[in-house]
């Protein structure tokens, strides 16, 4: 374990985030690259109706996508506070038990889309022209999400350890795998939507495969011994990870599901909206997933300091966080100001869709230092287990303002698109803020150490 686990209770802190982030900064960056790489082909060789079915469906699979991170960043909770109070012998069973646990979800939730695959795309509104390929992307994506919660099983534990280097490499072959499957089968074969689909799928159980097969070989290092007994699920640890993970899930779930209302608006507007907000989200997924690293990096920082009872350690980690969140924030806003047409157009050949992506731009900046602060204020929630208080503001996020503010501003007050994409955005606000006064105000300090329990 001394090769992959890292110590993050000493040294200097900056200079460990910094190290610590990057890695994931590009892994998250690659893992958007799938479904963006899907977009670009779709939108070049099937036209717009593609590229909405594409974002579509992409969503809706997503949402099953964030149900199983929810759980497997519980599971990521454990071990690095496992390792932080230096408990390395149970990190084992709750290895075993994340293992399992997440398999069996990933299967239940391919069950229920595969089985209610029609009322779920009815719901969306889909445009008719896209109903068909949506319909097909669904089908393949949903049948595979084992694969695609598996990579996210694999990467937690890893995050958790404090590895970031061999997530990037597992998720850099995905991509790769990707890409030339994308160009096989929806370019060169004409498989259309489908084509993609298979890509990403095939793309995921490769990446999948490898980081199981790469870890066996080295399960000296990684702290697990891969036997059959050690995936029964412990009791103890289904407690915790359910109780963990639970939250984050319905936090997950709640936030794509307001997403996927916002979008059922936006799809009555007409496909040309359908597909530019679509184009959209993927640029903003993209910057928004980039910059989601910092979070990722500093969570299990946080958790390992909590845990050794270093809390001063622990609130540097948040405040650096903020810092390298606000530089990569004023980056992103002046990249959106200056080149925000020019991204578009890579996605799209549709002169509709350029003419309406200043629309999109012009709402969707203010959602960006909201973004900032949650990449200290969420870490910090997560990394010392408060999982509940991350479901109450993730509600506040989902239901009570994106869901609520997209409808006043775009329907009640009549902006349209504009209004819809902007109650999107400030929304975040909801979530950000109070997180930030939960941190600021310092009585996260009684709160019982998850450690203890392990």
């Amino acid at each position: 374990m001394k090769k992959i686990a890292k110590d993050f209770t000493k040294g200097s802190i900056p200079k460990q985030l910094i190290w610590f982030t990057l890695p994931f900064m590009a892994s998250n960056g690659l893992q958007v690259l799938y479904s963006t790489i899907d977009m670009i082909v779709v939108g070049k060789y099937v036209g717009t109706a593609g590229l909405s079915a594409v974002a579509q469906a992409s969503l809706i699979v997503n949402f099953a996508v964030m149900v199983c991170l929810g759980f497997a960043n519980g599971g990521q909770v454990l071990v690095a506070q496992a390792l932080g109070a230096e408990k390395r012998k149970e990190m084992n069973r709750i290895i075993g038990t994340l293992f399992t646990l997440l398999a069996g979800i990933s299967v239940v939730l391919s069950a229920v889309f595969l089985s209610f695959r029609h009322p779920i795309l009815r719901l969306m509104n889909i445009p008719a022209e896209s109903y068909g390929m949506a319909m097909d992307y669904l089908i393949i994506c949903g049948a595979g999400l084992f694969f695609t919660a598996g990579y996210n099983m694999v990467s937690a534990v890893l995050r958790g350890m404090g590895d970031s280097k061999r997530p990037f490499l597992f998720i850099g072959i995905a991509s790769a795998v990707n890409l030339v499957l994308d160009l096989l089968f929806t370019g060169a074969l004409g498989w259309g939507v489908a084509g993609a689909a298979w890509a990403t799928i095939i793309g995921q159980a490769v990446s999948f495969l490898f980081s199981i097969f790469y870890l066996l070989k080295r399960k000296e290092e990684f702290g697990f011994d891969f036997k059959l007994k050690s995936f029964v699920p412990h009791r103890q640890y289904v407690k915790m990870i359910m109780g963990l993970g639970l939250p984050m899930a319905i936090q997950s779930g709640c936030i794509n599901l307001s997403m996927l209302y916002v979008n059922s608006l936006i799809n009555d507007v007409g496909v040309v909206a359908s597909a530019t907000f679509g184009v959209g989200m993927r640029i903003d997924d993209i910057i928004n997933k980039i910059s989601q690293g910092i979070q990722h990096a500093a969570m299990p920082m946080i958790s390992q300091n909590i845990a050794a009872r270093q809390e001063k350690r622990a609130s540097k980690v948040v405040w650096y966080s903020w810092l390298y969140a606000g530089i990569f924030t004023v980056f992103s806003i002046a990249m959106y100001l200056l080149f925000g047409r020019e991204l578009f157009m890579v996605f799209s050949d549709d002169p509709a869709v350029h003419a309406m992506s200043g629309t999109f731009i012009r709402a969707i900046l203010w959602m960006f230092p909201a973004l900032a602060i949650m990449r200290g204020s969420q870490a910090f929630i997560q990394g010392i287990g408060n999982a509940k208080l991350g479901l109450v503001l993730s509600i506040l996020d989902a239901v009570a303002l994106r869901i609520g503010m997209s409808w006043l501003f775009g329907i009640y007050w009549g902006w349209g698109f504009f209004g819809f994409v902007l109650g999107y955005g400030v929304a975040a606000y909801g979530c950000a803020i109070p997180g930030m006064i939960y941190f600021l105000a310092g009585r996260w300090k009684k709160r019982k150490i998850l450690a203890d329990n392990i």
